[in-house]
């Protein structure tokens, strides 16, 4: 695995990953799912350290969409107390490191401990600038684009026409780079409901890596594979 030269063109600006496979590490080693959530979840920090490393700029993480809901009680309870104790343990390491914390996603639903908790990690870090480490909590690409066209009605002028980037302002991603590429963990080759607007001309990489053992490595391998793609934006 060799990665070109880092050229801003060459390396992604910002990478979103859905992290997959948590259940199943924790299946094959006869663990239950909340061993595998916890494992998935102290892969985030050699992660960054290295997409620092290679100079990319944000990266958003797929961490539990609308339809998580329907996941067993206790196993949604278990990842709340997992994301409080993330930021609790991770948050002045995650100041050190000049990170940026933003969420993406509704806050309604959420625990007021755990919704606290994202809120004080956003603002205690916002005016960090090495990276930023966008946490897609109770996130739904379709609900995103249905909130962006509701917010923008409402700011709307008479006769005002809507455009893509008058949309674009009221996504949870505003101000964020071009989403440049998708990593996907675990095997499976669906989108999700995951960034769909975002998604429109990002490169797609897919593995059959579970996410708790998708390490430094994994990322480099997926950034040497981007780097190979011709991106032609529709031309020629």
């Amino acid at each position: 695995m060799i990665l070109q030269k880092k050229e801003e063109n060459r390396i992604p600006a910002h990478v979103g990953i859905i992290m997959d496979g948590n259940g199943r590490w924790a299946k094959q080693r006869n663990l239950p799912r909340s061993e595998g959530h916890k494992y998935g979840a102290d892969v985030i920090e050699p992660l960054m350290d290295c997409a620092i490393e290679l100079g990319v700029k944000a990266v958003s993480l797929y961490a539990f969409s609308v339809e998580n809901w329907a996941r067993p009680v206790s196993e949604v309870k278990g990842l709340w107390q997992l994301l409080e104790y993330f930021f609790k343990t991770k948050l002045d390491l995650i100041k050190d490191k000049d990170i940026q914390i933003r969420h993406s996603g509704s806050l309604k639903r959420l625990p007021s401990s755990t919704k606290n908790m994202i809120i004080k990690a956003v603002e205690e870090t916002k005016k960090n600038k090495t990276i930023v480490l966008n946490f897609c909590v109770n996130y739904g690409g379709r609900q995103e684009i249905i909130k962006a066209v509701n917010d923008w009605l409402a700011s709307a002028k008479p006769g005002e026409v809507i455009t893509e980037k008058k949309l674009e302002k009221h996504l949870y991603t505003a101000g964020l780079p071009e989403l440049d590429l998708l990593i996907r963990t675990s095997g499976e080759y669906r989108i999700s409901n995951f960034l769909l607007w975002q998604l429109a001309y990002t490169e797609l990489y897919f593995t059959d890596v579970l996410w708790p053992d998708f390490g430094p490595d994994d990322l480099r391998k997926a950034v040497a594979e981007f780097q190979k793609r011709e991106r032609r934006f529709g031309g020629l």
